[in-house]
């Protein structure tokens, strides 16, 4: 049996929850359950836990690492109403919307893009560039914004590129996805 409120909006947007810390993967995975379960398919469209690559060592090797941005926290895309909430916040591993008195307040657009939910998917509308090895490169996502490189070898197949970037002095290797960076002019 689908709910149903006659005082909801008919535009989606953005919600941030709050959800148990280190919990995100299953209260995403509970939500998905609620949602099949009273139908609201066609009210919540999307579930985000906002993640970034983080370079680690492993091993004696720079890597790589997804990183959950905001712990604690996931975004839902969907057309809220009260029906929506009380079905949002009885849901297991969530404790409600992030808002005044835990009324959501929307994500502003500007927000959404912060945090790589730009058009409803996350991070695929980055991945088309042209990058070149030789090509000055400014990285503008991850612990090394705003440092600046040099691109020495190009992976197409898995969006990802090797560059030169000064630190602390010296010059190291760095690898970064296409999200992570943009063309220095």
């Amino acid at each position: 049996m689908a709910i149903v409120d006659k005082n909801i909006d008919t535009d989606p947007k953005w919600y941030a929850l709050k959800v148990y810390s280190g919990y995100e993967n299953v209260a995403k995975q509970n939500l998905e359950n609620t949602i099949e379960k009273y139908g609201l398919e066609n009210r919540i469209f999307q579930i985000v836990i906002p993640m970034e690559d983080e370079l680690v060592e492993k091993r004696g090797k720079k890597v790589l690492v997804p990183k959950k941005i905001m712990p604690g926290y996931m975004l839902v895309k969907m057309i809220y109403g009260d029906d929506i909430w009380h079905a949002v916040t009885r849901t297991m591993y969530i404790t409600g919307f992030v808002g005044p008195k835990g009324r959501p307040v929307p994500i502003s657009d500007d927000e959404a893009r912060r945090l790589s939910v730009e058009g409803g998917v996350n991070q695929e509308a980055k991945l088309d560039i042209e990058v070149n090895v030789g090509d000055m490169i400014e990285i503008i996502d991850g612990s090394l914004t705003s440092f600046v490189g040099t691109v020495k070898a190009v992976d197409d197949v898995n969006k990802k590129v090797t560059a030169s970037v000064e630190m602390f002095g010296r010059e190291s290797d760095v690898e970064l996805g296409f999200n992570q960076i943009r063309i220095k002019k």
